[in-house]
């Protein structure tokens, strides 16, 4: 079960989605109590998203269903001053300890506009990853696999729960990986991950993954180093294999700060339902820090890839990573273009009322 804590509550909600573009009393980030012009175009974006959504079942043509829930998902996008895509995918060059834990790049909003936003993300998420469970039943091979990396009170627990608050649990699968267990150990690094792989129609969540088998004796020397760089080779022709098979990857390293992961360590001993979420060994994790993004540097290096990218996300705000991973999932899904399955060859509409009637 992941560790990381979850200080954020769910919006509350008027109707489906709240009034999206109504505010009382919003505090603003320059902490003003009236609306900004940025304030007010974010809530005027996201009631014409939600206004489009609700159009989008009054159609009884597929095809104009799929249309109109683009064009909302386009709308949403439209919160972005740059979108995630492109603001925080990995290019070389780019340097992990650059990435400052508190920005917030591409959003210009609060934290009242990203739950907003993330409430109305996931109600489209939940669209599309219907979508694809329908095409996966019916033969299709697209699936997606979400890998979240970061160091320790990272959020990438909070991540899972608040990004999929509206999926349905049938279509995901979620795995957190651990140390390897003494069957794990006799096999291939990559077994225990390829078991956990998403099905057909389905979307997985790694917490932690396979990446773990390189950054680990990287940093503690656990294993030769001429076996784990080996890895990196073997990684990329695995997910290159995977992303051919139809299975899309989202790999996403969330970027905390120490100052902000203090906080959380020091809120888990103050609060005795966390106790469970502390290890000592979080410390000593901690204590090598640089060797860590020194580690995942090299990681992003060697493994960023035009069918795999990495994507660094700052997360001592923790609404603003949600809503980034929200962003990125609910794109990718509708990026697929895929279209509800029709009705069997054998299948005669008429004759099936007939029997019915």
């Amino acid at each position: 079960m992941a560790k990381d804590d979850d200080r954020t509550n769910k919006p509350e909600e008027a109707g489906k989605w709240g009034t999206a573009g109504k505010s009382s009393g919003k505090n603003n980030k320059n902490g003003k109590g009236k609306e900004s012009k940025t304030d007010r175009r974010i809530d005027e974006v996201l009631q014409l998203a939600v206004d489009r959504i609700d159009t989008i079942d009054s159609s009884a043509s597929v095809p104009e269903r799929l249309a109109r829930a683009a064009k909302s998902s386009e709308l949403l996008s439209a919160v972005w001053s740059l979108p995630p895509a492109q603001r925080l995918m990995f290019h070389h060059g780019m340097q992990v300890t650059d990435v400052e834990g508190d920005s917030t790049p591409g959003f210009d909003g609060n934290k009242e506009d990203a739950e907003k936003f993330i409430s109305i993300s996931s109600s489209e998420i939940a669209r599309y990853q219907r979508l694809m469970y329908a095409n996966g039943v019916k033969g299709s091979t697209r699936r997606l696999l979400i890998v979240l990396q970061g160091m320790d009170a990272s959020g990438k627990g909070g991540i899972v729960r608040h990004v999929f608050s509206q999926g349905d649990p049938m279509g995901i699968h979620y795995h957190g990986f651990g140390k390897p267990t003494a069957e794990e150990l006799d096999h291939d690094f990559l077994w225990r991950v390829k078991r956990e792989l998403p099905k057909p129609g389905w979307i997985a969540v790694f917490d932690r993954s396979h990446y773990e088998d390189v950054v680990m004796p990287h940093v503690y020397g656990t294993y030769p180093e001429d076996v784990w760089r080996a890895r990196y080779d073997q990684i990329n022709d695995f997910e290159r294999e995977l992303a051919a098979s139809g299975c899309a990857i989202l790999k996403i390293f969330l970027v905390v700060s120490q100052e902000e992961q203090k906080k959380h360590f020091l809120g888990r001993l103050d609060d005795p339902t966390k106790f469970w979420k502390f290890d000592i060994s979080d410390l000593e994790a901690r204590d090598r820090w640089d060797e860590y993004m020194f580690a995942w540097q090299e990681v992003f290096e060697k493994t960023s890839t035009a069918a795999a990218p990495w994507y660094l996300v700052p997360a001592d705000n923790r609404w603003y990573s949600r809503a980034v991973v929200s962003e990125l999932l609910r794109t990718t899904l509708k990026n697929m273009n895929m279209t509800w399955p029709p009705l069997e060859p054998e299948v005669d509409p008429d004759e099936v009322r007939r029997r019915l009637a």
